[in-house]
C-alpha cells in the first residue's frame, strides 16, 4: 500500500460507511483492513459508456472487419477445421 491509499479497519468503515461513501462517489479510494490486513478496495464504479462511445466501438469493430476478408472460406468450415 502507498502512502496516498486511505485505509480504514472494517469497523470504522461501518460505522462511517454513508460518509464513506461520499467521498468515494468523489473520486476517492479506500482500503478495508480486518485486524490490519488488507482485505478489500473500494473504488468509485466506472462510469457508464456513452452511446457516442458506443457508436464508436461499433464503426471500429466494422471497419476492422470489412478488411478482413475470407476468400472463399466459409466460417461454418474453419470452426469445424479447429475443432479436429
Amino acid at each position: 500500500m502507498t502512502a496516498s491509499e486511505n485505509v480504514i479497519g472494517a469497523y470504522d468503515a461501518k460505522t462511517h460507511f454513508s460518509a464513506i461513501l461520499q467521498r468515494v462517489a468523489n473520486g476517492e479510494e479506500f482500503t478495508i483492513t480486518h485486524r490490519g490486513v488488507p482485505v478489500a478496495r473500494l473504488a468509485p464504479a466506472q462510469p457508464a459508456t456513452s452511446a457516442e462511445a458506443r457508436r464508436e466501438a461499433i464503426r471500429a469493430m466494422r471497419q476492422v472487419a470489412s478488411r478482413s476478408q475470407l476468400r472463399g472460406l466459409k466460417v461454418k468450415e474453419l470452426i469445424a477445421e479447429g475443432r479436429k
